[in-house]
């Protein structure tokens, strides 16, 4: 799988309570979550499959997780409308 990092997008539908905080749990310490039930990340694809592996396990039947991977080329096509704070852009900075 590719080295280079892209914009993941994490999303489920999950129908108990306990199974969406758990799954919650998991995405947020590596993502930013920007809707209820939708969450964000700067990480390499095989980073992405392997926090959606461990996000899975607490799935229950019916439940659903789908993770979508924006290229750099994808990127400019993106928008947020409403409220909501974008992902930071890729930016270089200094250690000093």
């Amino acid at each position: 799988m590719s080295r280079t990092e892209m914009l993941m997008v994490f999303c489920y539908d999950i129908a108990r309570a306990a199974a969406r905080r758990r799954v919650a749990a998991v995405l947020e310490d590596h993502a930013t979550r920007v809707q209820k039930s939708v969450f964000e990340a700067r990480m390499t694809p095989s980073r992405a499959d392997r926090l959606a592996r461990e996000a899975a396990v607490h799935l229950e039947g019916g439940d659903s997780l789908r993770v979508y991977a924006v290229s750099a080329d994808g990127r400019p096509h993106c928008a947020v409308h409403g409220t909501g704070t974008p992902l930071a852009e890729d930016q270089d900075f200094w250690l000093l």
